[in-house]
């Protein structure tokens, strides 16, 4: 979603993602003309005119797990957004009885809270780095 029309929107795929994306993007654009999406997440540059890169996770439930906010010369590593996706869904099917640590992905070790985990997380955290 940006500030910019559908028509710029589907200019920028038809010419520029679908050089890099086979197909372009595999999902709608949204438009957000005047900004009012990107005031209501903290983004929107009411003086410029345009909104701040975000990333905002959100749950089934409507709540915020993670965001970043980026601004426009810095760009956005989507598979970190992917990774932390699958995270989110993990620790959410498991009710919370499993954690992720840095750099986690599907199929690695995942981390158990509970008191057995307290002043261990760096020693069972190498271990499943070690094991990558």
């Amino acid at each position: 979603m940006s500030v910019d029309s559908v028509f710029v929107h589907k200019m920028w795929n038809d010419n520029e993602l679908a050089k890099m994306v086979e197909g372009g993007v595999p999902y709608p654009m949204l438009s957000d003309a005047g900004g009012k999406v990107g005031t209501a997440y903290g983004i929107y540059n009411e003086d410029a005119g345009v909104e701040n890169r975000g990333r905002f996770i959100i749950d089934p439930d409507g709540v915020i797990q993670a965001y970043e906010v980026l601004t426009p010369p810095v760009g956005r590593h989507v598979a970190e957004t992917i990774r932390q996706v699958q995270a989110y869904q993990l620790v959410r099917e498991s009710k919370g009885t499993q954690a992720t640590p840095s750099g986690w992905k599907p199929g690695k070790m995942t981390l158990k809270p509970g008191p057995d985990l307290v002043g261990r997380v760096w020693e069972v955290w190498k271990t499943s780095m070690e094991s990558d």
